[in-house]
């Protein structure tokens, strides 16, 4: 191992053991150990003293303190107490005045403005906080995910990593796999190996109203992944609000009179049918979805 990394190691060590603080593996609380994966992460994000970075779960600061030297501005939200008292001391004694704390959940709270994300995420709220942040405009995330969670982002249609996630992210971003992590990477060290994800904004993306109405398709089709689309949905016909399942028979009929497309499409399978052509269900389906 090389002295940065085992510095970096007894650095963090150091900080832990002085303020009585043992990390917690079902918080997602692995820190980052590894100072060379540290220096890839954060030149990914190519920062300029332009960019004000959104930092999720910045712990006691291995990425932020970085972060900050290279950012106009960095915001971390930090929701263990502790950790942010630490951070936030860390912070005042290296006078480091560009970075903002928040102190909350960062599923639930506000964020302020921001361009750039750059993050070792808590890894259990991997995909609610990922659908959260592209619902804001930003020029990229540099992100890190369980090794598996990255593959299913960019899951290829037909493989065991297609799933909801990899056709739900389909419209709103490129994903990128920059780098693998290994799990020894970390203290404590979890149970899998990580990777480094870059995520770019489709500016061109659909409308509001037809990916509402897509992500309720997706969520019903994926939940019976291995089964025909036309009995996916009527299987999962809550998901796209009918409680009656005849109601939705007859009209998944109806529409199938008036297009052939729709009717071959419904007799595929869930994980053989490309995003766009679910995209097709779900507009034709649009009007009925609630």
């Amino acid at each position: 191992m090389a002295q940065e990394n085992i510095s970096l190691a007894k650095e963090t060590k150091k900080i832990l053991q002085d303020n009585g603080i043992r990390l917690n593996k079902n918080l997602g609380q692995n820190y980052l150990i590894d100072d060379f994966k540290r220096k890839k992460i954060i030149k990914y994000a190519n920062l300029t003293k332009n960019d004000t970075v959104l930092e999720i779960g910045p712990g006691i600061g291995t990425l932020t303190i970085k972060l900050a030297e290279e950012a106009r501005k960095v915001i971390a939200i930090e929701q263990d107490t502790a950790i942010f008292n630490i951070l936030s001391e860390r912070l005042e004694n290296e006078g480091i005045d560009n970075v903002e704390l928040i102190n909350g959940d960062a599923v639930k709270v506000d964020f302020p403005p921001f361009n750039k994300i750059v993050s070792n995420l808590p890894y259990q709220i991997s995909s609610p906080i990922t659908f959260k942040f592209l619902n804001h405009d930003f020029d990229l995330a540099v992100l890190m995910y369980q090794k598996e969670f990255a593959e299913r982002m960019n899951g290829k249609v037909g493989t065991k990593e297609y799933s909801r996630l990899s056709a739900m992210l389909y419209f709103k971003a490129k994903v990128d796999f920059l780098t693998h992590v290994s799990k020894e990477s970390f203290i404590p060290s979890p149970k899998v190996d990580s990777a480094v994800v870059k995520l770019t904004p489709k500016k061109d993306g659909t409308n509001e109203e037809d990916f509402k109405a897509y992500s309720k398709v997706v969520k019903a089709l994926f939940q019976h992944r291995n089964k025909k689309a036309r009995n996916a949905l009527i299987d999962s016909r809550n998901q796209i609000g009918f409680k009656d399942k005849k109601e939705l028979k007859s009209l998944l009929i109806d529409l199938e009179d008036n297009n052939e497309e729709l009717k071959e499409l419904l007799l595929k399978r869930t994980i053989t049918l490309p995003p766009e052509e679910i995209m097709k269900i779900a507009l034709l389906l649009k009007n009925d979805v609630k």
